[in-house]
């Protein structure tokens, strides 16, 4: 038997009414902060990421899926291509490529399937999903402003509480501006250097490659190292620094609470200035939600015009873990099942259905070769509120037999007033 990949996986009813859900909280709040939606190729260039992200992250090094497509002519090198690993650095190329400049800020939102080769975990998989937004123009947009980190983290709050999530932590840093970067960059290198030897392997790649990455490191044994470093809060200058201070003053007003995180960092190189992460003690050790933070040199990077930007991505996969909600109880219910009772009456059955969900009823159908028991067992298996018996009498009269699967109650409706009848909260 074929099975799904590992590291894959099929979302199946009931499941997926929570992950509509989901979807569907995160179109509203998005609409209401005013966010247009913005859909992306699922594989782009390699160097998009390699240049974007980071050749010494994790993702670019080890964890992307890539191969080379086929060139016109035999002899000819293909191009090299990447399941997309992120989205910032795909919407950041639509940015540049379509001149978005020229619509002032952009306030966009994606959500669908990211790839990376990493070792499958509990709300880990090869291919996940993620729903992330976008806040990114010229600097004339205002798109510097702390006003805009502050409004994109206000934003997340709203959509977590409206799930139902309580509980979450918002940790919040400054990783600094690019000179910042470079010399806490200078001084970790440093400070590592005479205690690089006693870590995790790993670990000691990335403290010569990126030091910055050192703060990923989840090994035990390491922490006591990492903990001594320097802090980079100790490295702003005056207006990084007073930036951060602004988004905060700004949080405070708003009434979103928070928590100051100097030892976080985000697992991207284009990150800059403030960075962020929500949490959620349901997902045990690695109890990330979502993350995030300022790119202000992304587009410069990619090649094209200066447009500072800030944005995050949510696991949805680990988010959907998080709700205190249950997938029955989110899974729709049918709102009548229609019982055919005998022969030709599966096609008066079909127009009746058809005339019911014109008015936006759901309505399920059985088949005229049912006994009448076995379709009202279906129809409360489905969860369905009424069963409409369909039978020639009921034709004749023009009047069906409508039962409340709930109270047992069975009444003759009339055909002009079954909408009424069986409508929600009629």
């Amino acid at each position: 038997m074929i099975k799904a990949v590992r590291g894959t996986r099929d979302l199946l009813p009931p499941d997926t009414a929570l992950w509509s859900f989901v979807d569907e909280t995160a179109r509203a709040v998005f609409r209401a902060y005013n966010f247009q939606e913005i859909r992306t190729p699922i594989f782009e260039d390699t160097q998009l990421f390699s240049r974007g992200v980071g050749e010494e992250t994790d993702i670019v090094s080890k964890e992307m899926f890539t191969w080379e497509d086929r060139g016109r002519a035999q002899s000819e090198k293909g191009q090299l291509i990447t399941l997309r690993p992120e989205n910032t650095a795909g919407v950041v190329r639509a940015y540049i490529e379509h001149n978005l400049q020229t619509r002032g800020l952009n306030k966009l939102y994606y959500i669908g399937p990211q790839f990376r080769r990493e070792r499958p975990q509990k709300g880990r998989y090869r291919q996940f999903y993620q729903i992330g937004a976008e806040m990114i123009g010229p600097p004339t947009s205002g798109s510097e402003s702390p006003a805009r980190d502050a409004e994109i983290l206000e934003l997340l709050a709203t959509f977590l509480d409206r799930l139902g999530i309580s509980g979450w932590t918002l940790q919040l840093n400054s990783i600094g501006c690019a000179q910042d970067r470079a010399n806490y960059n200078e001084a970790l290198r440093n400070a590592l250097d005479p205690v690089k030897s006693r870590m995790d392997p790993d670990c000691q790649r990335r403290a010569v490659t990126n030091p910055l990455r050192v703060f990923d490191c989840k090994v035990p044994e390491d922490q006591p190292i990492i903990e001594q470093l320097p802090r980079i809060s100790e490295f702003l200058d005056e207006p990084c620094r007073k930036h951060f201070e602004q988004v905060q003053e700004i949080l405070k007003s708003v009434g979103v609470p928070f928590t100051l995180n100097d030892r976080l960092v985000r697992g991207l190189d284009y990150y800059s200035r403030t960075a962020f992460e929500f949490t959620h003690g349901a997902l045990g050790a690695q109890n990330a939600i979502l993350g995030g933070g300022r790119y202000d040199g992304l587009s410069e990077q990619l090649g094209g015009p200066k447009a500072p930007g800030i944005g995050f991505a949510i696991g949805e996969d680990r988010l959907v873990l998080a709700l205190n909600r249950s997938a029955e109880e989110m899974q729709s219910k049918p709102d009548v099942y229609i019982a055919p009772l005998g022969a030709g009456m599966d096609r008066e059955s079909a127009r009746l259905a058809r005339e019911l969900r014109h008015q936006d009823l759901m309505v399920e159908l059985g088949d005229e070769t049912f006994r009448l028991k076995k379709s009202l067992e279906t129809a409360s298996k489905l969860g369905a509120r009424f069963a409409l018996i369909v039978g020639e009498n009921e034709i004749k009269a023009d009047s069906f037999a409508l039962k409340n699967l709930a109270t047992g109650e069975q009444v003759s409706v009339p055909h002009s007033e079954l909408v009424e009848r069986i409508r929600p909260n009629s």
